[in-house]
This record gives C-alpha cells, sequence and structure tokens, in this order.
C-alpha cells in the first residue's frame, strides 16, 4: 500500500501546477474582483485593481490550509480510494482526529443528491439507535435516494413524505411487508407489491437490501465506529460514491467536481 500510495503521489510542484489548472482554467484572476490584473511574488499574488494578496487556494474551500500539499493530496487519495480511517493515519503520518476532520471536509464538499426515481422501485428501512433510514431504489440503474427521521420508529407520513418527493408517479414500488406502506397506493399512483419476509419472499426487494449490507460494510471497514451524529452525512457519502463512482476515481476526479472560486467574505 505504501508503494502504491507513493506512487500516486505527485510532486509540490505537479500538485500546484494541477490546482491552478483546476481553479483557475488557463488565467488566475483576483477571487474578490475577478481582475486578470495580477503578479506573482514567489506562491502568492497580489491584484492590480483591488490591492489584495491572494494564494492559490485562498479562495477555496482549501483557505488557510496548514497542510504540506502532498501530505493534503495523499489525504484526498486515501480517501476516495476508501483507504479505512486507522490505515490513512499511518500511511500520512496523521492523528485519527485529523484524518477524521478532513474526511469530513472532503465529504462536506459533495454535491447534495436528490433524485426522482421512476420504473420499479425498490424501498425499505433500516434502524441506527436513534435514527432511522428510509432508502429506495431504482431497479437495474444506480439512482438511490435516502431520508433520515428521528427516533427508532418510520410512520407512514414520512414515508408518504419521501414517497412525494422523490418517487415518480406511476411507477411500480416494491416494499417489505411493513404496516407503514399498506394502501400506498391509495396515498400517490404507484403500482405497489409486496415482500412477506416471513415467508421467505425476497425478490421483490434484493437490491435495496443489499444497499443496505453494501452501506453496513462500507461504514465498518472505513469508519469503523459512527456515531448519530456523523452518520447522517457518512450515508450522504455512500450515496454519493455509488451514484457517482467516477468522482472518486482520483483525486483530480474529487476536485475537478467540488473546487470553486468564491469571493471573499
Amino acid at each position: 500500500m505504501k508503494q502504491t500510495l507513493l506512487y500516486q503521489i505527485p510532486t509540490e510542484a505537479q500538485i500546484r501546477k494541477q490546482l491552478k489548472k483546476i481553479i483557475f482554467g488557463h488565467n488566475v484572476f483576483c477571487p474578490n474582483c475577478r481582475s486578470r490584473n495580477i503578479f506573482k511574488t514567489e506562491n502568492r499574488y497580489r491584484c492590480k485593481k483591488c490591492k489584495l494578496p491572494f494564494t492559490l487556494i485562498s479562495g477555496t474551500w482549501l483557505k488557510g490550509m496548514k497542510l504540506p500539499l502532498r501530505v493534503f493530496w495523499s489525504l484526498l487519495w486515501c480517501w476516495t480510494q476508501k483507504v479505512p480511517v486507522l490505515q490513512t493515519q499511518k500511511l500520512c503520518g496523521l492523528s485519527e482526529e485529523c484524518v477524521r476532520r478532513w474526511f469530513g471536509t472532503f465529504r462536506a464538499q459533495l454535491p447534495a443528491i436528490c433524485p426522482n426515481l421512476n420504473g420499479i422501485i425498490q424501498m425499505d428501512e433500516a434502524y441506527f439507535k436513534s435514527l432511522s433510514l428510509v432508502m429506495a431504489k431504482e431497479v437495474g440503474s444506480r439512482k438511490i435516494a435516502h431520508v433520515f427521521v428521528q427516533g427508532n420508529s418510520v410512520t407512514r407520513p414520512d414515508v408518504a413524505d419521501f414517497i412525494f418527493q422523490h418517487v415518480k408517479p406511476d411507477s411500480q414500488l416494491n416494499t417489505d411487508g411493513a404496516a407503514i406502506y399498506k394502501g400506498i397506493e391509495g396515498w400517490w399512483p404507484v403500482k405497489h407489491e409486496r415482500d412477506i419476509h416471513k415467508k421467505f419472499q425476497f425478490g421483490k426487494t434484493s437490491e435495496i437490501e443489499g444497499m443496505f449490507g453494501c452501506l453496513r460494510t462500507f461504514i465498518r471497514r472505513m469508519y469503523h465506529h459512527v456515531t448519530p451524529e456523523y452518520l447522517p452525512e457518512i450515508v450522504a457519502e455512500f450515496t454519493a460514491r455509488f451514484t457517482h463512482p467516477e468522482m472518486f476515481d482520483s483525486p483530480d476526479s474529487y476536485l475537478q467536481k467540488t473546487m470553486r472560486v468564491v469571493p471573499f467574505d
């Protein structure tokens, strides 16, 4: 793993060049006034129009970063490749707290995913201490939607609200035999079919059951443990990884989707 990591990490100059291309394109501009009339002094820039000094990352979510660029790139490579927290800690020479904080920063930049599902949809719920998770998957695709409900139970109104937001009319909705789904076709124009798990019926909900299994495996292997406070963002990460796997091919792929210049406050 260490040899693979070293092979994947560019030099400081290469990372700086790549960040410059991702953040600014062909020409650096001022994050404050957007003027391209700037000059460079060592690793800093100054705008000739508004006199603002700035660095390559001043106008991005990396503003104020103290890590060397190669360490940052190593962390991001580990995260995109699903290297577990404790292993990343050893590879990058950082504390567990630092690694978890940076992984949280990477998660925070992921785009929100709010798909509309149609065709055949499988839906189920899972329970994690003080939170309940409702998830649905469009069969044969990478489209999934989810929502968290406070508490250890999911009610019929919770399910109805989720369906109104994410399931297109005239879809086929497959669920288990839970009472919260009873009469669902009366709330929303869907064709409803059920698996009765007590009768060993699993064919109509096999994909969504598999998703919950993959989610639990992902959490256990990468993060080992997750508190309820961070569970929603971890599930959002899992959803993004499943829905848009191309974003996690490499640090470059991830940064292309998440790195934007924003005006200074």
